[in-house]
């Protein structure tokens, strides 16, 4: 046992076990002094040495930025594509009244302007000629009974003269059949025909 105690190894090893259990029982880490006067690197060093949630990186703030950006430019945007939808159904709304508007008008047209088929022309055509072939008196008698429409239609197959005759011989008879006849001669204007192929 002397002999093992003696031995170089043993001290070797004895030292290296006592080094390290002083360095270990006196390791201090050196704190730096304190002064009431720190520079703004020396205080940036310190709050980096802090805990990891308080890093900062410059980088990372400059793309938060960049994303804050980005965000208020795509709102701005979508903003702008509400505009543009609200406007535009404004737009197509006002466009179906204009539609609607003009089917009336056209509505009102058609009712207004007299059309004659081909199927109608040939009895109308026959009426006409019997209508002409009589007095004018009487045969302003016989259409006072009939409605506006039949009236056109027949006298749209009557020469100028013939009409021109049976309008006098209506406006003789009253001031209530000389406005029809001003009226009716008016309708007659804008009567018109229709063929087959317009259906």
């Amino acid at each position: 046992m002397i002999k093992l105690l003696t031995s170089p190894w043993t001290t070797a090893l004895v030292s290296v076990v006592f080094y390290l259990g002083a360095t270990v029982a006196f390791w201090k880490t050196p704190t730096p002094p304190s002064s009431p006067t720190l520079t703004k690197s020396a205080a940036a060093r310190e709050k980096r040495a802090g805990p990891s949630w308080d890093f900062t990186n410059p980088e990372a703030d400059q793309l938060i930025a960049e994303l804050k950006t980005e965000k208020k430019s795509l709102g701005k945007k979508e903003q702008e594509l509400n505009d543009l939808m609200l406007r535009l159904q404004a737009e197509r709304s006002e466009l179906n009244l204009v539609t609607q508007s003009v089917r009336q008008l056209q509505l009102d047209f058609d009712q207004n302007v007299l059309r004659i088929s081909e199927e109608e022309t040939a009895n109308l055509k026959k009426l006409a000629k019997v209508y002409a072939d009589m007095e004018p008196a009487n045969a302003a008698k016989v259409l006072e009974e009939m409605d506006d429409t039949s009236i056109i239609k027949i006298m749209v197959f009557m020469k100028d003269m013939e009409t021109a005759a049976i309008w006098e011989a209506m406006a003789k008879t009253g001031q209530p059949e000389a406005k029809r006849a001003a009226l009716l001669s008016d309708r007659l204007r804008l009567a018109s025909f229709r063929n087959n192929t317009a259906k």
